[in-house]
């Protein structure tokens, strides 16, 4: 099953990355050091490293039918980036990733109950995951408020490249699986 290219939600629109957003990609939240601090992909140091995301980006799309999302504010403005990520029929992850200037504002927290709603939509998906550092008291205020129910921390787990350390971390894994039909 396909999503839909773009959506909205109350405040914002999403829709599928093009490839002339490398520039602001780069500009509003991939190359910026807190904004990467806490994710699995190294933060972009060209905006040629934001051209390489928007070719995955398509590769996944065109494989799965899923992938990433730009986030716009009403205005227009790039905010960040989430997505629902299948790994097999039955279960995908999210993440997301946001400009300084959109924290605060429940954007997160917004966008990302919109990739729980999506998720529901594909047909054999039975879960749904995202991973966060423990650190990252931010994101664990989103996930809970966009219903994911913490499961357990996984031990030397995940790189955080951002941290300045290339050896596995400790995350928390969050879930949210499909409600009773």
């Amino acid at each position: 099953m396909d999503l839909p290219a773009e959506l909205d939600t109350a405040r914002l629109h999403l829709r599928r990355p093009a490839r002339g957003d490398a520039d602001a990609v780069f500009a509003r939240f991939a190359s910026d050091p807190e904004v990467t601090r806490y994710l699995s992909w190294p933060r972009h140091r060209s905006v040629a490293d934001s051209q390489e995301f928007l070719e995955a980006s398509d590769r996944e799309w065109d494989a799965h039918g899923t992938g990433p999302y730009l986030i716009f504010s009403r205005e227009g403005l790039l905010a960040g980036a989430t997505g629902v990520h299948l790994e097999t029929p039955y279960r995908a992850f999210t993440g997301y990733a946001f400009a300084r200037d959109a924290w605060g504002r429940g954007f997160a927290t917004e966008a990302t109950r919109a990739m729980v709603a999506l998720a529901w939509t594909i047909r054999r998906l039975a879960r749904l995951y995202a991973l966060c550092h423990p650190a990252n008291a931010a994101s664990v205020r989103v996930l809970e408020k966009a219903g994911f129910e913490r499961e357990g921390l996984l031990r030397k787990y995940l790189v955080f490249p951002n941290l300045g350390s290339l050896d596995p971390s400790d995350v928390l894994v969050y879930g949210h699986v499909r409600p009773p039909r």
